[in-house]
């Protein structure tokens, strides 16, 4: 039998991070002591009355096919989530439920990207928006933040980059992989540019809305210059430590929630029924669980920009959301040690992970050649196992 793969799949990139996370795991399986700080995921467990929700929910006998677009109750929770929380009006006939906040990315991308139509993405950007693009056959448009912006694009940048062909432009709020958080003056500067444009469509990805250090979250959709044209997508993954249960959302005008409603029918119908029931609780439940999570991110990620800061020559930024890292490390381009020759990030990543036993992602995985990615969602200890590793492995580099 011929073996014949799809020229889209073909044209897809595999995600790095899951890569890197992957073979941290076959050198565990080896009997390596590897410490991963490249999966982006909080180290703590689901709390107990969402997983006392989803035993009710088998129990209740939620065994059956789901709607597509979700429980009625779990989008009315959403609604009213967005309307107390974000001061954003959303009807429950506007959200749609999917598996997972990727799968709600994914499918408003290919419900309104055509062909050569341009996508602009602010950069760095978490690994699968421009794949995602790629899928949809449309052209990503990148603008550039550095460290020294603090990873935040400007007004001037994002006016430059809008075209004719301009169909959508990216946010994402706190950011992955960078942590950097706009201000509410921020976005209302981005927005004043965004008002000349009517025809482009916002999607602002706010699914570490809850992991913030700033005391403050400013939604896209709250500025009603461009509310009837932003997409909201976040879910429980992170803020309630629920990444295994795969439920995010989509919160749009209504004729992209039943375009996106008509393209996941086709293609894995409703979510999870006992998932959404779990995600329900956690909207509806106690919220004290999240601001104990964020304390703590908090509390590491203070920890982890003091270890990090005193490594000589990575430059470090204070992120203020999230729960990565992302360090300037090109002073270590063109140095060796033994058979290791570091020539990009792509190269210290694997030899960090080779040699010192510490698993982060090259920065080229988000656009940003020069950097790498760490994650602080693990303990403390492990934090400062870590960077003491990290700083043995970049001392025997001359």
């Amino acid at each position: 039998m011929m073996q014949q793969i799809s020229n889209r799949v073909q044209a897809l990139a595999p995600s790095q991070t899951l890569a890197m996370s992957q073979k941290s795991q076959e050198l565990k399986a080896q009997g390596v002591d590897v410490i991963n700080l490249s999966v982006g995921e909080p180290d703590f467990n689901t709390p107990e009355h969402i997983k006392e929700a989803a035993k009710k929910a088998i129990d209740d006998n939620f065994s059956f096919y789901t709607p597509v677009p979700g429980y009625m109750s779990l989008r009315k929770a959403i609604s009213a989530k967005l309307k107390n929380e974000n001061a954003i009006d959303f009807a429950p006939e506007q959200i749609v439920v999917s598996n997972g906040a990727k799968q709600s990315l994914c499918n408003v991308i290919l419900a309104v990207i055509n062909p050569g139509d341009e996508v602009v993405i602010p950069t760095p950007a978490w690994v699968s928006y421009v794949e995602m693009v790629n899928l949809a056959e449309g052209k990503s448009v990148l603008v550039p933040a550095t460290i020294e912006q603090n990873f935040k694009i400007t007004p001037e940048q994002l006016r430059a980059a809008i075209t004719e062909r301009t169909r959508l432009v990216f946010f994402n709020s706190p950011s992955n992989p960078t942590g950097s958080v706009y201000s509410k003056e921020e976005l209302q500067a981005l927005v004043n540019v965004l008002v000349d444009f009517p025809d482009v469509l916002i999607l602002s990805d706010e699914i570490y809305e809850h992991i913030n250090f700033t005391g403050e979250f400013t939604s896209l959709a709250s500025f009603p210059e461009i509310a009837d044209r932003v997409c909201v997508v976040n879910g429980v993954s992170k803020a309630y430590a629920m990444t295994g249960w795969r439920i995010g959302y989509l919160a749009a005008p209504l004729w992209l929630a039943r375009a996106t409603n008509k393209l996941q029918s086709q293609y894995t119908s409703g979510a999870s029924s006992i998932a959404q029931k779990a995600a329900e609780a956690a909207y509806t439940g106690s919220q004290e669980c999240i601001e104990e999570m964020r304390k703590a991110f908090e509390r590491r990620r203070d920890l982890i920009v003091g270890l990090a800061s005193a490594i000589p020559g990575w430059k470090v930024n204070r992120p203020d959301g999230a729960f990565y890292l992302f360090p300037e490390v090109s002073s270590y381009f063109g140095k060796r040690y033994g058979d290791y020759v570091i020539n990009n990030d792509a190269d210290l990543a694997m030899y960090l992970l080779e040699e010192g036993h510490v698993a982060t992602v090259a920065g080229s995985a988000f656009c940003c050649p020069g950097y790498i990615r760490l994650s602080y969602a693990t303990s403390d200890d492990t934090i400062r196992e870590a960077i003491r590793r990290i700083e043995e492995a970049l001392a025997k580099l001359v």
